[in-house]
């Protein structure tokens, strides 16, 4: 049976649950009726002080319990015949002009009311209904998101990673070059070894530093230079048969300039250097 003090029902609903109480009256022929008659008297008389009180859903159940108790109950009792005329006609008379007025006034009272707290209620639960529709609009977009921003950190990751792995082939590959040229000039023992001779034959010292003549002094004649001793023909003489002339470097120049670049090599930075020598005679 539905509770009359469930908000959530209709108006017509909690009225009807009302009267079902009001109703569920039960006579028993072994009670005399006067008693019945008198307990009349107090429900009529509980439910103007309820009335009074402002207890509208108790006032309507005992105006029901006496309508129910004095019209369907007590004409099956089997002494109802034997009750006064006049107390038959008061009883009738309070039916007429107090239980069913009252009854229907607070009927009427409580509808008006129930249909009041129905529409709040209906109101409330639309709003409830649209933050709760809000609520999961809010959910499902910070989880959209939060796939996104899981979706793009897995593809920095995954950037990441692949220029790490690049990173490592490139490194590699260098390493490798590294190690071929080291291997390389580290066998390669062809090449004529270089001479600690003079540039020019008979010339071990540079000149001494020239006097600057006065104007007493008596210049000499242009000094007689040999032609046949200038490095042009050195240089013709020390050539190879395709025009190029042999140098000679130390072994392990190139050792050490991979060495002294490794550290940039490492940083992807590229490392220039100057080869440096000097002439002397094969």
């Amino acid at each position: 049976m539905p509770e009359h003090s469930d908000a959530s029902l209709p108006p017509e609903e909690r009225l009807r649950a009302l009267v079902q109480k009001g109703t569920s009256v039960d006579v028993n022929d072994d009670i005399p009726l006067k008693r019945y008659y008198r307990s009349g008297v107090e429900l009529i008389r509980m439910a103007i002080v309820y009335t009074g009180e402002g207890n509208t859903e108790h006032a309507f159940i005992l105006y029901n319990k006496y309508i129910t108790l004095f019209i369907e109950k007590l004409p099956k009792h089997r002494d109802y015949k034997t009750v006064n005329a006049i107390e038959k006609k008061e009883t009738l008379k309070k039916l007429k002009e107090v239980a069913f007025p009252k009854a229907e006034e607070l009927k009427k009272e409580l509808h008006k009311r129930y249909g009041k707290e129905y529409e709040e209620f209906l109101a409330k639960k639309k709003c409830e209904e649209e933050e709760c529709a809000r609520q999961s609009a809010l959910q499902q977009q910070l989880e959209a998101e939060r796939q996104r921003v899981a979706r793009m950190k897995q593809q920095q990751e995954q950037q990441e990673q692949f220029h790490a792995f690049e990173e490592m082939i490139r490194r590699k590959e260098l390493e490798n070059e590294r190690l071929r040229i080291v291997h390389q000039f580290s066998t390669d023992t062809s090449g004529p070894k270089a001479s600690e001779g003079p540039l020019i034959p008979g010339v071990k010292e540079p000149p001494a530093v020239l006097q600057l003549p006065t104007s007493d002094t008596v210049l000499p004649g242009p000094p007689v230079v040999d032609r046949t001793l200038k490095p042009a023909s050195l240089y013709e003489r020390s050539a190879g048969p395709d025009g190029l002339r042999h140098v000679s470097i130390p072994r392990d120049v190139c050792v050490k300039f991979l060495r002294l670049a490794e550290l940039n090599t490492q940083k992807a930075v590229e490392t220039c250097g100057i080869l440096c020598g000097k002439l002397v005679r094969m």
